[in-house]
C-alpha cells in the first residue's frame, strides 16, 4: 500500500501455508472446479433480503487479491436501498435502449441474441443488493495530491473475480452488468473522478423458476483455453 512514508522492505514468514501432497492438490483442484462449474449468471432473482454481514465478508475478500505494487485500486460500493437502485436501473436502461437500437452495432447485438438479453434490466431493482465495482485510476493523499496505480484493470479484474467466487460460495447468484457509458454512478453514489466505475454486479438468491440461457452452460473445452510447453 502507498504512503507518503519511505515503507522499507522488510520480510516475515510465509503465514497460512497449505502444504499438501499432490494427490491432496489434485483432489482440492478438482473440488473446487466442481464448486465453480455449478455457478451461473442468473438474471431472474429473488427478493428475499440477503444480511448485510454475508456482503461486506464477499467484499473482503475481494479485498485479498493481489494488486499492482499492492496499491488495491478498487473501491466496491453495495447497495441494497431501494431509490438508489431504481436510479440505476432508470439511467442503466435509458443507455442499455440505445445500444439495442443500433448503437451497439449489428454484429455485437447478434452475438447476445443465443442470450435473450435486451434493454430492459428489472434485475437492478429486484436483486436485494447491487454491488458497483469502481476502479481508482489514481490515488489522492488528503490534501488532494495524487499518487500512481500501477496495473488497474488487471488488479480490478482479479478483485471481481475474487468477489465472484466468494459470492457464489456464500450460496448466492450473480449477473455482471456494463452499461456505458457509466459516469452517472460517479454523482449518483458520491466517488471521486479518481474512481472510474467498471461493473454493476446483482447479487442474491436465485428466483425458484429462474432460467438460465442453455448456450450459457457451453464452455471452451481445457484444450481450447490451455497450451502447455
Amino acid at each position: 500500500m502507498f504512503s507518503r512514508e519511505k515503507i522499507v522492505y522488510q520480510t516475515l514468514d510465509l503465514p497460512d501455508h497449505m502444504s499438501l501432497s499432490n494427490p491432496e492438490m489434485l483432489l482440492e483442484a478438482e473440488a473446487y472446479y466442481d464448486r465453480m462449474k455449478r455457478r451461473h449468471s442468473v438474471r431472474d432473482f429473488n427478493s428475499a433480503a440477503v444480511p448485510d454481514a454475508v456482503i461486506q465478508e464477499c467484499i473482503r475478500t475481494a479485498g485479498t487479491a493481489p494488486s499492482g505494487a499492492n496499491h488495491q485500486p478498487w473501491h466496491f460500493v453495495a447497495i441494497s436501498d431501494p431509490d438508489i437502485k431504481r436510479q440505476i436501473r432508470l439511467a442503466a436502461e435509458k443507455e442499455e435502449k440505445k445500444f439495442y437500437e443500433g448503437g451497439g452495432g449489428d454484429e455485437w447485438i447478434k452475438a447476445l441474441e443465443p442470450l435473450g438479453t435486451n434493454a430492459d434490466k428489472p434485475h437492478l431493482t429486484v436483486a436485494p443488493w447491487l454491488i458497483v465495482v469502481f476502479a481508482q485510476r489514481w490515488g489522492e493523499f488528503d490534501d488532494g495530491t495524487r499518487y500512481k496505480n500501477y496495473y488497474v484493470p488487471e488488479s480490478v479484474g482479479i478483485a471481481t473475480g475474487f468477489l465472484i467466487s466468494a459470492l457464489h460460495h456464500a450460496g448466492l447468484v450473480a449477473l455482471t452488468h456494463t452499461p456505458n457509458p457509466m459516469k452517472f454512478l460517479n454523482n449518483l453514489l458520491e466517488r471521486p473522478s479518481s474512481e472510474k466505475p467498471v461493473m454493476i454486479i446483482a447479487v442474491g438468491r436465485a428466483d425458484p423458476d429462474a432460467k438460465v440461457p442453455k448456450v450459457a452452460k457451453i464452455k471452451k473445452p481445457l484444450n481450447k483455453i490451455m497450451t502447455t510447453f
